[in-house]
């Protein structure tokens, strides 16, 4: 599989036109900082289970013959007379892995399309701004903020498997080729998530972030092995759940044809009829994955596909940060 080059003219499309100025100016105060120690290759930002005369200092330890005399803690000697050699944390570089979601479920979209912003296979298709336009501009918004850290960040995108990849890299092109990839893939098929963890598990062996991004419209059994796999691996795990408002709220009006997108289906229903047995259930699958996210020790988020891309992530970064000083001052 030729993981990087681009699939067809819609790769050409201006990767700035899937991240607004406001979205830039609410993200640039967080980094992406990993719950677990990782594994890294570089100088950065994130902790690795190495030690290393690097970045943070973590403990000491009794000097012996052939350690670095630069690291001799002379206000120890001063103190008791005793030859003590400082030891760091290795901070190092981390990998964002990006699993998108690109099934036909993620084409459902309520949303009129912004003028001069990118589109999509599913927009182009549909006309509206999709749950996978979202799921494009948030990778984007996640893509943007690692390679300001130096961090590699890679792309797969899914449905009944990985659909399509683009290689981990920290490069000056790699944001635009995550666009060009995005872009460049028809949203349809089914959604398999444990095959798609077993393939994408499959090709990791360092210890990362993933960021899976889809609508978690599967069943919850399908969800939970899904976890399982990533926490039996040590990975991180943020599960972001791009819903349309639509969706959400459940505001249709008088008698509609619904259609399965994944499988062939139609049901025409007075949706006043059944809102309020719909939105109980769906708070319930929510709360569902909420608490096996909370369980494994990840994160979950709920992005309204209506709503600025922005502010919704800064509110889980910021969560992350005061979860990360809290657990270090502890």
């Amino acid at each position: 599989m030729n993981t990087n080059q681009d699939d067809s003219p819609r790769s050409n499309r201006r990767a700035e036109a899937y991240l607004a100025p406001e979205t830039l100016s609410q993200l640039s105060p967080f980094e992406m900082r990993a719950r677990m120690i990782v594994e890294g290759v570089r100088s950065g930002l994130h902790q690795s289970p190495h030690q290393g005369m690097a970045v943070e200092f973590d403990q000491h330890r009794g000097y012996v013959p052939g350690d670095d005399l630069r690291h001799l803690d002379w206000k120890v000697f001063g103190r008791s007379d005793r030859l003590t050699i400082k030891q760091y944390q290795q901070e190092t570089n981390l990998d964002v892995l990006l699993m998108v979601d690109s099934s036909a479920s993620m084409r459902f979209g309520t949303n009129p399309i912004k003028k001069g912003w990118g589109k999509t296979d599913a927009s182009e298709r549909t006309g509206r701004w999709t749950k996978f336009d979202h799921a494009v501009a948030t990778s984007v918004a996640l893509s943007w903020l690692s390679l300001q850290q130096s961090d590699r960040v890679g792309l797969f995108m899914f449905s009944d498997g990985i659909d399509g990849m683009v290689d981990r890299s920290s490069g000056q092109g790699q944001w635009r080729r995550i666009v060009s990839k995005l872009n460049s893939r028809p949203v349809d098929h089914g959604t398999d998530l444990i095959k798609t963890t077993d393939q994408v598990l499959g090709r990791v062996s360092n210890r990362s972030i993933f960021v899976l991004i889809t609508d978690f419209l599967v069943d919850k059994e399908h969800i939970q092995s899904t976890l399982a796999r990533f926490r039996h691996q040590r990975q991180d795990v943020l599960c972001l759940q791009i819903l349309d408002d639509q969706e959400i709220n459940f505001r249709f009006k008088g008698m509609e044809s619904f259609r399965g997108l994944e499988i062939d289906k139609r049901l025409k229903v007075d949706p006043r009829t059944i809102r309020n047995e719909y939105l109980q259930s769906l708070k319930h699958h929510i709360d569902l994955i909420s608490s096996t996210c909370s369980q494994f020790g990840f994160d979950h988020l709920v992005m309204n596909s209506h709503e600025s891309v922005g502010p919704s992530l800064g509110r889980l970064l910021a969560r992350r940060s005061v979860w990360l000083k809290r657990h270090r001052a502890g």
